[in-house]
Formats: C-alpha cells, sequence, structure tokens
C-alpha cells in the first residue's frame, strides 16, 4: 500500500459522481509532433469539456459531496480554472459559490467564472492573497473552503485520469505533468505507483514558479517570494506540506523549464496538433523540448490539461515562437 492521502478505492468512487462529460478524455499518440521531439508522443486531452480543463474531476467530486451533506455554499481562490470548475459544478447542484482571484488574473478566466454565476471577489495581489481571502470568507461566513490539492475530493477526482491511462491498452514508459499545487500529480502519480509501477511520473513547473520543485528535491517546503511565469496555472509560492508529503511518494522527477520552451510548446501544440493550450498545460511538451536526449527512444504521454486563454497574449506567444526552438 501507497503511503499517501490518497485511496484507491475512493478514486473508483469518484468516478461515479463526476459528470460524464469530464470522463474518459482522448488519449492518442500525436505523430506530427515527433520528428521535433525525438521520441513517440501521446496526449490525453483534458480541454474538450465545458470548463476546458481537468479541475472539474475533482470540483464535481466536492460539489457531489457538499449537496449530499445538505451544504449549501463554497468559496475557493483560483487563478482560473479551479474557479470555472467549481462554479460549473456547484451551479448543476444549487450551490452558491464564491471566488477569489487575483484581479491581474487571465481576463478570460473570470469572465467565465461570472458567466457559470458564481460571486468573483478580486484581490490587489497574486494567488498566495487570495487564498489567504478565500480561508477569511469561509470562516466569516460558515461555509466550506475548498483548497486545491489539499482537499483529496480535487486529488482524487484527478486521479480518476491515472486510472483511465491505465486501463488504456496502450504501452508508454512516462508521464509528464503539469505542478502547480499537486492535485494532478499526486493523483496521477498513485494510481500510476500501484497499477503500472514501471512507468515515470515526471512532473514540470516553469523556472519562474519553481516553489513546489524546490520543495521535492529538497524534501522539505521550501517558499519563493515572487513567481515570474506566464504559466498561471502552476504559479503558486507556498507549497502545502501535505501534498508534498504525497509527492515525494509517487513523483520520480521534477523539472523546471524556461519561459521560451513554454511558448515553443505552445505553438508546436497548436500548429502541429491542432490544439489551444494554456501555458500550464504545454509544460510537458516544453520538457520534452529541453530534454530530448533523455526522452529518446521512449513513449511520453503529456496531459494536456488546460486550454483557457487570453485572445491577445496567446497570438503573440504563439506567433512569436518558431518551432524547433528551445
Amino acid at each position: 500500500m501507497l503511503e499517501t492521502r490518497l485511496d484507491t478505492d475512493r478514486i473508483r468512487a469518484a468516478r461515479r459522481l463526476i459528470d460524464p462529460i469530464f470522463l474518459d478524455t482522448p488519449l492518442y499518440r500525436c505523430e506530427a509532433l515527433e520528428p521535433d521531439l525525438g521520441c513517440m508522443v501521446s496526449i490525453k486531452l483534458e480541454t474538450a469539456n465545458p470548463v476546458r480543463s481537468f479541475k472539474a474531476r475533482g470540483t464535481e467530486v466536492v460539489a457531489s459531496l457538499l449537496a449530499e451533506s445538505g451544504q449549501r455554499a463554497a468559496v475557493c481562490a483560483s487563478s482560473g480554472n479551479l474557479g470555472q470548475a467549481l462554479a460549473w459544478s456547484g451551479r448543476a447542484r444549487g450551490l452558491d459559490v464564491t471566488v477569489v482571484s487575483s484581479r491581474f488574473a487571465t481576463a478570460t478566466k473570470l469572465d467565465r467564472i461570472r458567466a457559470l454565476g458564481a460571486r468573483l471577489e478580486l484581490v490587489d495581489g497574486d494567488h498566495e492573497l487570495a487564498r489567504d481571502r478565500a480561508v477569511a470568507i469561509a470562516r466569516a461566513d460558515g461555509i466550506r473552503l475548498v483548497e486545491d490539492s489539499l482537499d483529496i475530493e480535487t486529488c482524487e477526482g484527478a486521479a480518476t485520469i491515472g486510472l483511465e491511462l491505465v486501463g488504456t491498452a496502450a504501452k508508454f514508459d512516462t508521464v509528464l505533468v503539469a505542478l502547480g499545487g499537486g492535485a494532478m500529480a499526486t493523483g496521477v502519480g498513485h494510481v500510476l505507483k500501484t497499477f503500472a509501477p514501471d512507468v515515470e511520473l515526471i512532473c514540470v513547473q516553469p523556472l519562474g514558479a519553481p516553489a513546489m520543485t524546490h520543495s521535492w528535491r529538497n524534501r522539505r517546503v521550501i517558499t519563493t517570494d515572487s513567481t515570474d511565469t506566464i504559466a498561471d496555472g502552476v504559479d503558486g509560492r507556498r507549497p502545502i506540506p501535505a501534498v508534498l508529503d504525497d509527492l515525494l511518494v509517487v513523483a520520480d522527477d521534477a523539472v523546471l523549464v524556461q519561459e521560451s520552451s513554454i511558448i515553443t510548446a505552445m505553438r508546436m501544440l497548436f500548429a502541429q496538433a491542432g490544439l489551444v493550450a494554456e501555458p500550464s498545460a504545454a509544460l510537458g511538451i516544453a520538457a520534452l523540448l529541453e530534454n530530448r536526449a533523455r526522452f529518446a527512444g521512449r513513449h511520453v504521454v503529456t496531459v494536456v490539461c488546460g486550454s483557457n486563454v487570453d485572445v491577445a497574449a496567446y497570438r503573440q506567444w504563439v506567433g512569436a515562437a518558431r518551432v524547433g526552438e528551445s
């Protein structure tokens, strides 16, 4: 038995709570990417759903359990994707949802949170300040605080991605996942280590937001004073100790990538795979670009985990990169 907070039976049960629209997402080999990357590449596509990210796998579990217990309200801090997902899941179950975000977050994400019926509160700071404000609201109003990655439901919801990976007939050597708070990494990692222990799980973060990677490497929580990355979905500064403990059990490596590689990866996903990927979702391809020798000859799965982009910024990024740059 793996010594993590996650439980395999609960992960299986989570599938029954998640709207099927978020389950059994496409997994396919993308040969068009392979000549530039030097390895077999398969994509697990988590963007073809109403919130355009994997986050609803977790919020569906949270919202289902809240509704079942009679609780009617919840609050979360989010850079955008979790907030959209909780708003969608909460609306479907009659929950009042409040989302706290930085006013500097991607405007498209904030607009979508509002459109989904959640109350949106903006703070003049980064995601960590938004987390502090969400805690204060939960305490003052006596409502459920949904903390991504700390709440086990978010990890076990994301872990259903792992169940789908190990349930396929495809054989792969490595899975690359974006590393932010750690819900997807710990969830997918728990399933891989349980059912496919020979598959390597590698977590990827930007050089400009390295707190969790530094913490994993040093086996203790390391915080940073600031972040500097376009990958807003993974720009946390304060890793959660319990999540780090789980990550230390299930992750085989954690790597950092340059901003230029993230931009090139987004360009490649658009030009060669026909996919719009937000910066966080392109981290796996960025890692392949920077480590071609390491992955040569392997079959690698990368989770494309979100496609919520600001159109103007995306056009600038994609237009600024050339395939093959790193």
